[in-house]
């Protein structure tokens, strides 16, 4: 039997690079994404962290799209050129995927630390499982994150790995780098998403916002018959809350969801 269609939920960009990856494999993918991203509320706030970048011992982005809309080409630049007698600012990477964006902007992969490749998740408590020892006190840490729209505009996130930080001794600063919203379905997005609440595909759920997003944009959709692959547990409680007839669980790399894709009944 052939593997169902999957709808890749995640932001366009994201979205596209995750489609391509799964039908180099073989399986019948599809971007539906979930999440818009928009410029930050705070331009400026944006560009005195960048200017300030190399004075930081980490820069942790949360993402691929706090990747893209922290390191324009200056920032990456001043990174590369720190003198030896410098700090050497590390870039701390939640997963695989951002830290292959990072590298595709041009950070050096010696600078970047990210999860272990075996990690159950690719998320705070195994990134901090590798680069706690770096941490010293005075050092000084920057998270670029997002915010949500409508929602305070020093944005959420990366509560807990801040929490260990200054347990540690450091100073934590945060920065929003770009503004996470619903997207506006086009007419065939809309006839898509309604389709594939009944007609077997798979819906790859990536976050809980995404899957918000969606509820929102179908009120009164049903999605008894639906399939979801959730890469967190808590996303697929979000999904089953929702009512989703059948969810199901997958780390969050690429090998791991191809092959949950493909084993799909």
């Amino acid at each position: 039997m052939a593997a169902p269609r999957t709808l890749v939920t995640r932001p366009e960009r994201e979205a596209l690079q995750w489609v391509a990856a799964l039908q180099a494999r073989g399986l019948a993918a599809q971007a539906l994404p979930l999440i818009a991203i928009a410029a930050p509320a705070d331009a400026a706030a944006l560009q005195a962290a960048r200017e300030r970048a190399a004075g930081y011992r980490a820069i942790m982005v949360v993402s691929g799209n706090a990747a893209q809309h922290f390191f324009d080409p200056k920032t990456v630049q001043t990174l590369a050129g720190q003198a030896q007698a410098a700090i050497k600012t590390r870039v701390w990477s939640p997963g695989p995927g951002t830290a292959q964006t990072l590298q595709a902007l041009g950070l050096a992969a010696d600078c970047i630390d990210q999860p272990a490749a075996d990690a159950a998740q690719f998320e705070s408590e195994a990134l901090w499982a590798q680069v706690h020892g770096q941490v010293a006190p005075r050092d000084r840490i920057l998270v670029v994150r997002g915010a949500e729209a409508g929602a305070p505009a020093d944005g959420s996130g990366r509560e807990w790995l801040a929490q260990q930080l200054r347990a540690a001794g450091a100073e934590v600063d945060f920065v929003v780098a770009y503004t996470r919203c619903a997207p506006e379905f086009t007419a065939a997005q809309r006839a898509l998403a309604q389709q594939a609440a009944h007609d077997g595909s798979l819906w790859l759920l990536s976050s809980s916002q995404a899957l918000s997003h969606l509820c929102a944009a179908l009120p009164g959709q049903a999605w008894g018959q639906a399939r979801a692959l959730a890469t967190h547990p808590r996303i697929a409680q979000a999904a089953r809350a929702a009512g989703f007839g059948c969810v199901r669980e997958c780390r969050p790399a690429l090998a791991d969801v191809a092959a949950s894709i493909e084993s799909a009944p």
